[in-house]
């Protein structure tokens, strides 16, 4: 029998490259750690006067002074950015004049004192609050802090975009080495499975095996074949009616159902950031809901009553997350909503006043009931006292606004169904809840056994 040569270097290679490619990605797994644990921040520290903490300051700056005053810009009041230096320089005046300006502004003003005199009357005659309770040192740390030199510019957006990028090019790199071994040994797999296949092929060969392709006896097409099966074609004809009739029933069923409906506003409003991390409350911003059938969108003077003051957007202490810089989601980004806001309204900035030139905000409407169905916020807000995430969903959580509900007629009447009606405390109720408790022989009643499910309650 002739023997037929096997030759196992294929084998070493493939084994070779396997350990090859196992080490090198074990290696850039390690590079990536070391080059994660190597990056520390260093913050810098600023240089603080000696009669005042900079630290003990910036608290209390935040605390008072903060909604009406910012260091280098013009806000209600004055930058404060080395006000102590400035008005020595300037106005000649010493600390002794701040003590008694900060601790009782409106009695300095009384007083005739030309310099109060003169900044009450440029900022549109605001009076400032007194702070009478501020001692001496609690208004040295808050000049120190005004003094204390501006700590580097580090965006913290910007070095967190900075390093999800870096991090996001290292991890895309070791990647695509691993994906680049992973191919070379599928090639080489690939490669030894042909040479395999020489080999078996010359064994047989050399046996005196011969390897002949079966020829394919004609058959009848398998199209032909299933039309003439008149019971297959009866079947296949009853299923497809079927299932077409249970699609076209599902499908108009959403017809007018706009769940997940999230359309992009003119002025990003992010509920997240309102709503979640401020923790403003729904009905500050939708006070009408209380009091009237619609919950209304709410002027933007109601968004001016913060937004005079906060005039860029500063993110959480832990910067932004990297969902939110994948989004777009940066700081630079909610700032230029809030100028968007000041363009709508006329705000000037720099003279912190209105201008008259307004321009309507054509706000996307997100919820919409059908015309021959009535809804009543006040009824549910205030005399049933529905939470708003009840039908509007976890809105303390969204970005982007949706909605949330299919607001359908069925999703309704269950809600009536297993819904308890508060009485505690409701005199609206009292005498109802009565009469229904003794009727139902129950302590507690939902909205359907008070009538919730009559038509005429929400079509009439």
């Amino acid at each position: 029998m002739k023997k037929v040569p096997y030759r196992n270097q294929f084998s070493k290679v493939f084994v070779f490259s396997l350990v090859v490619s196992l080490l090198f990605s074990v290696s850039l797994s390690a590079q990536d750690t070391a080059a994660e644990s190597a990056d520390v921040s260093v913050e810098s520290a600023e240089a603080a006067p000696t009669d005042g903490d900079p630290a003990a300051g910036k608290a209390l700056f935040n605390q008072n002074c903060a909604a009406c005053h910012a260091l280098n810009r013009k806000m209600t009041g004055p930058a404060l950015a080395n006000v102590e230096s400035r008005l020595a320089e300037e106005e000649g005046l010493d600390r002794e004049w701040l003590y008694a300006w900060i601790k009782n502004s409106p009695g300095m003003i009384k007083s005739g004192d030309a310099y109060a005199v003169r900044i009450y009357n440029e900022y549109n005659q605001a009076a400032m609050t007194a702070f009478p309770t501020l001692t001496n040192e609690d208004i040295d740390n808050i000049l120190a802090y005004t003094a204390a030199p501006p700590p580097a510019p580090t965006a913290p957006a910007a070095g967190e975009a900075a390093a999800v990028t870096a991090g996001a090019a290292s991890g895309g790199i070791s990647n695509e080495m691993i994906l680049g071994a992973l191919a070379l040994v599928f090639a080489l797999l690939v490669v030894m499975l042909f040479l395999v296949n020489n080999t078996l092929r010359r064994i047989a060969e050399a046996n005196g095996i011969s390897i002949e392709k079966e020829r394919a006896e004609k058959r009848v097409p398998i199209w032909k074949a299933f039309a003439q099966n008149q019971f297959l074609v009866l079947v296949t004809v009853i299923f497809l009616l079927l299932g077409s009739a249970y699609f076209a029933y599902g499908w108009m069923m959403q017809i007018g159902v706009d769940q997940g409906y999230a359309p992009i506003q003119p002025i990003h409003y992010s509920h997240k950031i309102h709503a979640g991390d401020n923790k403003i409350e729904c009905k500050y911003c939708h006070s009408s809901a209380r009091v009237s059938k619609h919950s209304g969108i709410p002027s933007l003077n109601v968004c001016m009553n913060c937004h005079k003051s906060i005039y860029e957007y500063k993110g959480n202490p832990e910067g932004p997350s990297a969902e939110d810089l994948a989004n777009g989601y940066t700081n630079e980004f909610y700032t230029k909503e809030i100028k968007k806001l000041y363009k709508a309204v006329g705000w000037d900035e720099e003279n912190q006043k209105y201008t008259g030139e307004s321009q309507p905000v054509e706000w996307v409407r997100i919820h919409n009931l059908p015309d021959f169905a009535y809804f009543n916020h006040s009824q549910h807000v205030s005399v049933a006292g529905v939470e708003c995430q009840t039908c509007h969903g976890p809105v303390e959580e969204m970005e982007i606004m949706y909605q949330y509900s299919p607001l359908t007629m069925g999703w309704c009447i269950n809600c009536h169904r297993e819904t308890n009606v508060k009485v505690e405390g409701n005199e609206y109720y009292e005498k109802i809840h009565a009469e229904l408790s003794k009727k139902y022989g129950v302590e507690n009643l939902t909205a359907a056994q008070m009538g919730g499910l009559e038509c005429g309650k929400c079509h009439y």
